[in-house]
């Protein structure tokens, strides 16, 4: 697939040609932090976060720029009430190298007016295959 820029209705620039969604990358690109996040399997987290100061993570309740300031959320984290049941699941392969993944869920025990959101950018780096280089987090309460 040809990725073109258009300008008033003229091409002005054509990019790279990139294979979309290629199914052999998918479960190994989501899954596996999944089952880490509602395990706090607190060792794959960190080895599937880039270890950078270019790494973010915004969740809930917490804006967390950098591996340290990652890092220091998760060990001070309450590893309690982490199940989740995942409601919709979309993940987008860009190649072999690049993926989104965007999640809807609610934790177990969660009220039914509550919904999760979850996102990840992720990259293959070279030696250390897929790493999170940016999440998001949120939560809304469905009845406001």
């Amino acid at each position: 697939m040809w990725l073109s820029v258009f300008r008033q209705g003229r091409t002005v620039a054509r990019a790279w040609r990139v294979e979309i969604n290629r199914a052999e990358t998918h479960v190994e690109v989501f899954y596996r932090y999944e089952a880490a996040l509602v395990t706090y399997d607190i060792e794959t987290l960190d080895a599937l976060f880039w270890s950078s100061d270019l790494t973010v993570r915004l969740g809930a309740s917490e804006h967390l720029f950098g591996q340290d300031e990652i890092l220091a959320f998760r060990n001070a984290r309450l590893s309690a009430g982490l199940a989740q049941k995942l409601e919709r699941v979309i993940i987008t392969t860009f190649g072999n190298d690049f993926a989104t993944t965007n999640a809807v869920f609610n934790r177990i025990g969660w009220l039914y007016s509550k919904s999760g959101r979850q996102s990840q950018s992720l990259v293959k780096i070279p030696g250390r295959g897929w790493q999170i280089v940016s999440a998001h987090v949120s939560i809304i309460d469905l009845d406001k």
